[in-house]
């Protein structure tokens, strides 16, 4: 299955499931119509402003437009997929690991170079980010309340308004871990 389709499958399980039609979705998600069904229809490539308008207006978590059901063992070779790794290991994708059904907790690898700042529009009301800054330096956190961060940092700030991510150094890497309460 292509990521075209899981993102296809899930927006359209996700939009049934909340009694959504596309047209209902597409306002709430700032997207044109044919847009959303172009997705929907595992056709596109959509960016990543779109992926988190519609997981928004959705009001659900990024990761859940990418769910499919997870054997009890998998392998993951380096630079794979979803890599989650032992105590000891390197992470080497954005997205570490997903929660199973009936918890809302996402780990997040982030990283950041100098330039224009990664502004994200609100998440799903009681979001909270918990970000550890690993690497380099950067400014985090809710517009008028960002902090800067210096590696070995951990700033928990709600996400459930505007917020930021920049990097003021290059090569900047943070662990951010999304939970949202139901």
């Amino acid at each position: 299955m292509t990521p075209n389709d899981l993102i296809a499958n899930a927006i359209q399980r996700e939009r049934l499931r909340k009694g959504l039609s596309l047209s209902a979705l597409a306002a709430n998600a700032n997207l044109a119509k044919s847009t959303l069904s172009q997705l929907e229809s595992g056709k596109g490539n959509p960016s990543i402003e779109t992926l988190w308008a519609i997981a928004a207006a959705l009001e659900v978590t990024f990761s859940t437009l990418f769910e499919v059901s997870k054997p009890d063992v998998s392998l993951v070779r380096a630079n794979e997929g979803d890599t989650v790794g032992s105590d000891h290991a390197t992470y080497q994708t954005t997205l570490l690991a997903n929660c199973p059904p009936g918890t809302r907790r996402d780990i997040y690898r982030v990283d950041l170079e100098p330039g224009t700042p990664r502004r994200s529009t609100p998440h799903p009301n009681g979001t909270y980010e918990h970000a550890i800054l690993c690497t380099g330096v950067a400014r985090v956190g809710p517009l008028e309340a960002e902090e800067t961060l210096s590696p070995g940092d951990y700033y928990r700030y709600p996400a459930d308004r505007p917020h930021v991510y920049e990097a003021l150094e290059p090569g900047t890497r943070m662990i951010v871990i999304m939970e949202t309460k139901d």
